[in-house]
């Protein structure tokens, strides 16, 4: 064995990896021993794998999991760097939303968000039929598949000759996040009589009461969007007669010139 090799021992305080870690990247095969001893078991490691050791070191301290490790590292220097900064933005847009979840705790322990809470409001809504399309989504999809979807319905409502132009409405049956998908329903509604088609089905919305609040420009965009939905909460939470009963929903065009409002179904 040539002098130049090191030792697993050696090798590692020169790239900053412990045994343990070269061990679990020699297994995983990211870093495998230039040569081992079939006598001793001793590892050995060549002074060209110092810069693939180096390079492994540091994308694992940014917290990246081993088996992506394996991809990146076998990347060009450009595309590799791409790819880190894609991965940057969306921790940094993840660390966004936690500090948007964070300040919500406080404002439901002080009671912030006062000018929100002053345009909350209830109102009556009559019967009407609705014409839909359900999806599990997380927050990345949301967008488009509203979009989508509500131009599908449409199209489609045009070609059976009926109005279509109805309110729309978006339900989230489930909590919809960046890391699981939720249930959400696009909805419009209509007059007079269409056939389900596809995967768009047709349900009867009864009378109903609800709790809404046209939602400010500034707050339209996710993560503060979230801070509508907890001011309506927190309003609902301190009511003694009145109950939420349902899934929140979004309601667009909205109300007071708002793009559109935020509604919780009440009795």
């Amino acid at each position: 064995m040539s002098e130049s090799y090191l030792l697993a021992g050696r090798f590692g305080a020169a790239t900053r990896l412990t045994p343990k870690a070269l061990r679990l990247y020699a297994e995983q095969g990211l870093l495998v021993p230039a040569y081992t001893d079939p006598a001793t078991g001793y590892r050995y490691y060549a002074p060209e794998q110092a810069a693939r050791a180096r390079l492994i070191a540091r994308l694992r301290r940014l917290g990246i999991p081993v088996g992506r490790v394996a991809q990146l590292i076998e990347l060009d220097a450009t595309s590799r760097l791409a790819e880190l900064r894609s991965w940057l933005a969306a921790q940094n847009e993840r660390l966004v939303e936690q500090s948007e979840l964070v300040d919500a705790i406080a404002r439901q322990t002080d009671g912030q968000d006062a000018e929100l809470a002053q345009a909350i409001a209830i109102r009556d809504v009559p019967a009407c039929k609705l014409i839909y399309r359900q999806r599990l989504v997380a927050i990345d999809g949301l967008d488009p598949f509203v979009a989508s979807a509500e131009a599908d319905i449409r199209s489609y409502l045009g070609r059976c000759g009926i109005a279509n132009d109805g309110a729309m409405t978006v339900h989230f049956h489930d909590t919809v996040s960046r890391d699981s998908e939720g249930l959400v329903e696009v909805a419009i509604a209509y007059a007079g009589s269409v056939e389900p088609a596809d995967d768009l089905r047709i349900r009867l919305q009864a009378t109903r009461r609800e709790v809404y609040l046209p939602v400010p420009p500034s707050y339209e965009a996710f993560p503060r969007i979230l801070r509508v939905y907890d001011a309506i909460e927190a309003w609902l939470d301190a009511q003694s007669d009145i109950n939420g009963s349902g899934s929140p929903y979004e309601i667009t065009p909205g109300s007071h010139g708002a793009s559109f409002d935020v509604a919780y179904p009440i009795t």
